[in-house]
């Protein structure tokens, strides 16, 4: 059955069906499609997609991405831009000001006759509307446009070969089916293909089975050992000629025909079920639970309100308004869009020292970070080992040892690692001994002995075996394996030793004495492989692990990777922002304390894998907290060491670049990772570093801690001086005859003061400010509310009574009780634009009084925006009521007096904010 057809026939068949019959169809279709490419000669294959082992033609490309659709899963996709504008307007502020407009059309319009006609206040009100919901439209359209961008920086891409041209790199978007894919470790699959040429290709599936054994993957079902599989009865995943999209490749090469892609693979039936779902971090758990206390106490204020406006003015529907303006008051409805804005600024402030984010939330996490795990070569180190020695189990340097090593890493099927470039680079550079059988004597360089061998079979490293095998065989036929790896491992598979050209039984003796040399060089910063060889193995073609046994221990191999100079400063730094650096490291315990005693870690204490095994989660729990050095671990070892941490409360990011720590990334709260890493580890990144330094992720995490202390401060302001206005708004409600202000009064203040808050981004941060982890803290968010919220109250209750009893009898020629209608009016219009000046100023003063924990002004400045938007803030809020526009939203203008009891109140709500910031430091860690 054709390909081809069975994608036509699968969506004539699903077009009629309802979406959960529709899904289980296609499933059933997608399934019936991989056991058909699994099961059809390779040559076959090729005729039904029109593809060959060159891969497609460049006019093909198009053709097939049309039928087969792209290679794309899914995901929640981007709304249309005239969608995204509308979606500017939908929150509570916008509604509600809706709603009184509509009123206001009824009451001053529909409803009225002839003069009393009037439509300023709905206009008034639609200003509103749309300066919001663009304002908020252009902020989040630059901070996603600023996130893609970046995000675009470290694209995925594979290697597709077309036109026979031997593979380039092309993004991972940009394949079709019937493209040939070329593998090696590392590398992520990137569509569902049918393997036609592998070598030693073993692949993890964990991403799609949970497993994360690996699993080899072969050429076809005819491969020796497979005889008998039936692909129409196993199980999909364990076909061994299928790569899934999302897998790993662990060790290996091959090349493969793309057969599915994007929704239709494996993976991505089993995401679609998941679209728009993400991690929720500590920074969405700080932001809802804010929100449910802000929307708690909204629900509490507004049926109240509502109430006692309605008893005491008599008028059920000012009443109904207010209140619904009051709950809109009590909601920081910019929250949304200062948060995206002020990571979007972050992220790209963090571009500008080479740090590219992926996950724009992680930008506050990057800030709450207090513990830093991360491998040791690279990051700590030169990332440029060199092999200083190969050695006998003399001591003695041994060309022979050379010369076996560098069998081993060239003909090892796996992307070539730091530690055989620098074996091939040796070997290059010095040659290796003389291989008298063939040559009689001469010496032979590296290029002739690669040339003379070839490779037959592998058995690939893996982080619990701790070793790499290759079985070579030489032009006479003859076949030997040579095994490298950790000396300890090594030493277990050996049962004889080549002491002086002699092969004699490894005694226990001798194996002390290549341990204690082994040791004295891991003392000295060096990392220590072993070297054995094995002659006619007896699984050649089908060598398993039962191989690794009975061999012969030749020598080992000591490689220099030096510690940066930059690595000592780049770890106080971290140590004086708060952060712990603790070294998660596969290489031998002695090599990592040597290297971290140089550069200023802890290495008193240190772990083994062996260690972390043996203990409960309890006993580990204690120990984490005890060690910096983790030695020797594998990469599920590794995983529980960061959850461990962040079990004990911690905010951990894991930094890393190999296969080994893509476990580990994920289960931290931020994973980074640098360019050049392999794929896998890219992927579970949260945070792309262009420069393997962490000095730069010292810059990264400041950068993150000045994002969060801009985002903090509007959310401290807002919700303190909203806490405030309910005790306001309750005290006017209940003993004034009217209303403090009208409803569209409120919300245009609110509104200016939203405006001039959206300048906070470009705040400035003092530099205390960043020296210590910040994490979202909800009880910090209560106590500060609890704390300076009341004052504002107290000093909103003060101007009412001044208002009231000197400056509005002063301005209606007598006190309320005595005044007739015109009186009354003059009298409200006066108190309400009084109390609008003065809560714009207080509200204004009070964002400089507590952005800072020094004296505002002296000690710390605001940003110029900052500084620029407040003023003009209060010059509109204070000029408003004399002007055109503010007649005819009810203000009368304000008499000389008045400004001398503003004075006196803003002076006074200066004071008593400074020393409640004292009293409040000293009870807490931090004002922000």
């Amino acid at each position: 059955m054709m390909l081809r057809d069975l994608f036509v026939r699968m969506h004539a068949d699903v077009k009629k069906q309802k979406p959960s019959a529709k899904r289980e169809s296609q499933a059933k279709a997608q399934q019936e499609w991989l056991r058909h490419a699994a099961a059809a000669p390779s040559s076959e294959l090729f005729c039904e997609i029109n593809s060959s082992e060159e891969g497609l033609a460049s006019d093909q490309v198009d053709t097939a991405r049309e039928f087969y659709g792209a290679n794309s899963v899914a995901r929640a996709a981007k709304r249309p831009l005239p969608v995204r504008f509308l979606a500017s307007f939908a929150d509570p502020f916008t509604y509600i000001l809706v709603f009184i407009a509509i009123v206001s059309v009824l009451t001053d319009w529909v409803f009225a006759t002839g003069t009393e006609r009037d439509l300023s206040t709905p206009l008034i009100i639609g200003a509103m509307v749309l300066v919001s919901g663009v304002l908020r439209f252009v902020q989040d359209e630059k901070s996603t446009v600023a996130a893609e961008s970046l995000a675009e920086m470290v694209e995925s891409t594979a290697e597709v070969e077309r036109d026979g041209d031997g593979g380039n790199e092309t993004p991972i978007d940009e394949i079709v089916v019937g493209d040939v894919i070329h593998l090696s470790s590392g590398d992520i699959v990137p569509a569902d293909l049918r393997i036609f040429a592998a070598r030693d290709l073993f692949v993890s599936q964990a991403s799609l089975t949970g497993e994360s054994e690996p699993i080899e993957k072969r050429a076809s079902l005819d491969s020796t050992g497979l005889e008998g599989l039936d692909a129409t009865t196993t199980a999909i995943t364990d076909l061994p000629d299928l790569a899934f999209m999302g897998s790993t490749v662990i060790s290996g090469n091959a090349r493969g025909v793309v057969v599915a892609t994007g929704t239709r693979t494996m993976f991505g039936e089993a995401t679609g079920t998941l679209v728009g779902r993400k991690r929720e971090t500590s920074f969405d758990t700080g932001i809802k639970s804010t929100s449910r206390l802000l929307m708690r106490l909204m629900f509490v204020m507004l049926p109240v309100v509502f109430v006692i406006s309605g008893v005491t003015k008599g008028d059920w529907v000012d009443a109904l308004l207010f209140s619904l303006s009051v709950a809109v008051g009590l909601t920081p409805e910019m929250l949304p869009m200062l948060v995206t804005t002020c990571l979007g600024k972050g992220a790209v402030d963090l571009s500008h020292s080479r740090v590219i984010v992926k996950r724009l939330d992680s930008i506050q996490d990057l800030g709450a970070v207090d513990v830093l795990c991360t491998d040791k070569t690279g990051t700590l180190t030169e990332d440029r080992i060199v092999l200083e020695r190969h050695l006998d189990v003399n001591g003695r340097e041994d060309a022979r040892v050379l010369r076996y090593a560098f069998l081993n890493s060239y003909f090892s099927t796996g992307v070539k690692n730091l530690v055989d470039n620098a074996i091939i680079e040796r070997a290059l550079a010095e040659g290796t001994d003389e291989v008298d059988a063939v040559t009689k004597g001469t010496p032979v360089t590296a290029e002739e002995l690669a040339e003379y061998y070839h490779g037959i079979d592998e058995l690939p490293f893996d982080f619990e075996r701790r070793r790499l095998s290759v079985v070579v065989g030489d032009a006479r036929g003859r076949t030997r394996m040579v095994t490298k790896g950790a000396l300890e491992e090594i030493l277990g598979i050996c049962s004889r030793v080549e002491v002086d050209g002699q092969v004699l039984p490894l005694t226990d003796e001798l194996a002390e004495k290549v341990i204690s040399r082994g040791a004295d060089l891991a003392d000295e910063g060096m990392r220590v492989l072993g070297v054995a060889r094995k002659d006619n193995p007896a699984g050649t073609g089908i060598l398993t692990v039962d191989d690794e046994r009975d061999m012969v221990l030749i020598g080992y191999l000591a490689f220099l990777d030096p510690p940066k100079e930059s690595s000592a400063a780049a770890i106080k730094a971290l140590l004086e922002h708060g952060v712990e650096t603790k070294v998660l490291t596969g290489d031998s315990a002695r090599v990592a304390a040597h290297v971290c005693r140089a550069i200023g870690i802890p290495a008193d204490n240190v772990l083994t894998g062996t260690d972390v095994e043996a203990m409960g989660d309890e006993e580990l729990a204690v120990a984490v907290q005890e060690t910096s050095i983790f030695a020797k671990l594998s990469p599920s070892q590794k995983a529980r060491v960061v959850a461990t941490l962040r079990g004990l409360g911690h905010a951990v990011a894991y930094m890393g670049d190999g296969v080994n720590d893509a476990a580990a990334m994920r289960e931290s709260d931020c994973g980074i990772s640098v360019d050049s890493a392999v794929d896998v580890a890219r992927e579970a990144a949260d945070i792309i570093l262009l420069e393997k330094d962490l000095m730069v992720l010292e810059r990264g995490i400041e950068c993150g801690r000045r994002t969060y202390a801009n985002m903090i401060k509007y959310v401290k302001m807002t919700v303190s001086s909203n806490f405030g206005n309910i005790a306001s708004v309750l005290v006017a409600a209940a003993l004034l005859p009217f209303l403090p202000m009208t409803a569209v009064q409120l919300l245009l203040l609110n509104l200016i003061y939203d405006l001039t808050c959206t300048a906070i981004p470009w705040d400035n941060v003092d530099e205390d400010a960043i020296r210590t982890p910040r994490r979202w803290d909800t009880a910090s968010v209560r106590r500060f509310m609890v704390a300076f919220g009341p004052l504002s109250s107290i000093f909103d209750i003060l101007t009412f009574a001044a208002l009231f009893f000197f400056v509005c009898p002063a301005v209606a020629g007598g006190a309320w009780g005595t005044l007739d209608t015109a009186g009354q009016a003059l009298f409200v219009g006066t108190f309400q634009a009084g109390w609008f000046v003065e809560s714009m100023w207080t509200q204004t003063l009070v964002v400089h009084l507590i952005r800072t924990e020094k004296t505002p002004f002296i000690g710390s400045c605001a940003s110029l925006p900052l500084v620029m938007l407040g003023s003009m803030g209060i010059a509109v809020a204070t000029l408003l009521p004399a002007s055109t526009l503010g007649a005819v939203l009810d203000f009368c203008s304000l008499p000389p007096v008045f400004w001398g009891v503003l004075a006196v109140m803003v002076l006074g709500y200066a004071v008593i904010v400074s020393g409640m910031k004292k009293f409040f430091l000293s009870r807490n860690d931090s004002l922000l």
